[in-house]
């Protein structure tokens, strides 16, 4: 099964889960502590399904290559290094230190 179905499966189960603590709930009366446990982990169940189909969608779209950009082998112009200084060495006119 592909993870879509697998979670449709248990998107499914959870959703009989929820339906089946709401008539305990009506049967055992929402008071007491026990029952807001219960109620509480199958909404904490129900958004950790919703966030695993978002990551399950996010990750299956196919990634997109950034465009790929062309740089040209022929020298750059040399009037752009004009009055600009060598990492490390300094001015051209000047000697290292």
């Amino acid at each position: 099964m592909s993870v879509h179905d697998e979670l449709a499966s248990v998107q499914r189960c959870l959703d009989d889960l929820i339906r089946s603590v709401g008539r305990l709930e009506k049967q055992m009366g929402s008071g007491g502590l026990e029952m807001r446990r219960v109620r509480t982990d199958t909404n904490h169940l129900r958004e950790s399904v919703a966030l695993l189909r978002e990551t399950a969608a996010a990750t299956a779209a196919p990634l997109k290559r950034p465009d790929l950009v062309t740089i040209s082998d022929t020298p750059y112009d040399p009037s752009l290094w004009v009055d600009t200084d060598d990492e490390g060495l300094g001015a051209r006119d000047r000697r290292a230190p």
